[in-house]
């Protein structure tokens, strides 16, 4: 398991304390070889990779930069375009370039957390969350990730629950 220390503030961490949700915060030491960021959070948490969630960017409409939500999956698991569209009620969906997703969020890539972004932001949760008791999620950071209940962090986002991942 991954190193544990003391971490530091993020929008993240300082978001879920203004609302009063409990978390555990875990810092490991992120290599910037690793192929993946989520199966290196994954291998870093001792945790599972259905367990540990890693929130991507997605576009929903016209506007590629300013039409985006948020989707939150397991790492070993990849984003079903089509079902988060549908649960987001928009014909279609894609992936959202980078760079909006950065500046829409506040947070890099490999480090984007669904709590404490910029702006307030659609959020779609997996649902196969629902059968943990928690889950690790990106504390907005590389190499920091939050162990929450799924539930927080559906109250947190203010997500809903759809099934929006596949293997």
């Amino acid at each position: 398991m991954g190193k544990k220390k003391q971490a530091a503030s993020t929008p993240a961490t300082a978001a879920l304390d203004a609302a009063g949700i409990s978390y555990v915060a875990h810092s490991y030491t992120h290599s910037d070889s690793a192929e993946s960021y989520g199966a290196e959070a994954a291998e870093q948490l001792g945790a599972s990779g259905d367990r540990v969630f890693k929130t991507l960017m997605v576009s929903t409409g016209a506007n590629a930069t300013q039409d985006l939500a948020v989707a939150v999956v397991p790492v070993d698991s990849k984003l079903d375009l089509k079902a988060i569209g549908i649960a987001l009620g928009t014909k279609k969906a894609q992936m959202a370039d980078k760079a909006a997703a950065q500046r829409r969020s506040g947070y890099v890539l490999g480090g984007i957390s669904p709590f404490g972004q910029r702006q307030k932001t659609d959020t779609v949760i997996d649902s196969s969350a629902q059968q943990f008791e928690t889950i690790f999620i990106s504390g907005g950071r590389r190499g920091f990730s939050l162990e929450i209940a799924p539930q927080d962090a559906a109250n947190a986002t203010g997500a809903i629950w759809a099934p929006i991942a596949t293997s």
